[in-house]
């Protein structure tokens, strides 16, 4: 009897322990994992975006030579906010005749890149709440950096004061960057002044020669107009004074006559 229950516990006392055993083997060879976390925004490389999205050469060798690209890039990338660009095409450059971007300088350029872009990020359907509460500012800060958006049926229109365009398309509207292309280069009034540039003035209409009507007193029947009259034509005036001269060259001669018969 007593036999019998030593191997009882001695059986009892082994299960145990290789119970034990192999919770500690599991707990070794399989490590409890966490969580994986949550993948963030893609980082977004703008030089190479806007080297491949379109004509934007020239806004971008202006964003790499002022360095303002690395200032888009951390707003970009560094911020919950994100951003939002208006590029103006290669041909919004070589048409901007005056004023010129080649008389500002170093930190005025620098101004007019940081004025191309918003330190938030907007899509296309924001553009209508912006309408309602614009200006709004953009990177290069102040109110004189504001811009004014006016959407019209789905047409994002922008005033800068000196420049006045439209968003013709948009090249990139993924979270935390949007990037929209517009026609003309966004001028601020902090650089060019408040004196708006002059509207051009509108074509002047044609002129067309109008000849005198038939029944008018300048022409004759076939609608030709009449050099004027010269004084000796047969005007009423002039036949008066032809009829009065006569009479009285008749009446001299008449008492000339009778004077001669009288002596005679």
């Amino acid at each position: 009897m007593g036999y019998s229950r030593v191997l009882i516990v001695s059986s009892l006392l082994l299960v145990f322990q290789l119970s034990t055993v192999v919770a500690k083997g599991k707990a070794i060879g399989s490590p409890i994992m966490a969580p994986a976390p949550a993948p963030g925004p893609e980082y977004t490389n703008l030089t190479d975006l806007l080297s491949v999205a379109g004509p934007f050469h020239t806004f971008l060798n202006y964003l790499v030579s002022t360095k303002v690209i690395e200032t888009f890039q951390a707003q970009a990338n560094n911020t919950e906010e994100g951003i939002t660009l208006f590029v103006p095409k290669d041909s919004a450059f070589t048409s901007l005749k005056k004023p010129s971007l080649s008389n500002l300088t170093s930190e005025q350029l620098k101004s007019l890149c940081l004025f191309h872009a918003l330190p938030h990020y907007y899509s296309l359907a924001d553009f209508k709440n912006l309408s309602d509460v614009s200006p709004i500012n953009t990177l290069a800060g102040g109110n004189l950096y504001s811009l004014n958006f006016t959407d019209d049926s789905g047409t994002v229109h922008l005033n800068s004061g000196w420049s006045r365009t439209k968003v013709s398309s948009a090249v990139r509207t993924t979270y935390p960057v949007a990037v929209y292309q517009v026609d003309k280069v966004l001028l601020p009034e902090a650089i060019f002044g408040t004196d708006l540039p002059p509207m051009p003035a509108p074509a002047p209409a044609p002129v067309t020669d109008i000849a005198p009507t038939a029944d008018s007193p300048a022409a004759d029947q076939t609608g030709k107009a009449r050099a004027p009259a010269s004084p000796d034509s047969s005007s009423p005036s002039a036949s008066h004074k032809m009829m009065s001269w006569g009479i009285l060259k008749h009446l001299v001669l008449a008492i000339g006559g009778g004077f001669l018969m009288f002596f005679l």
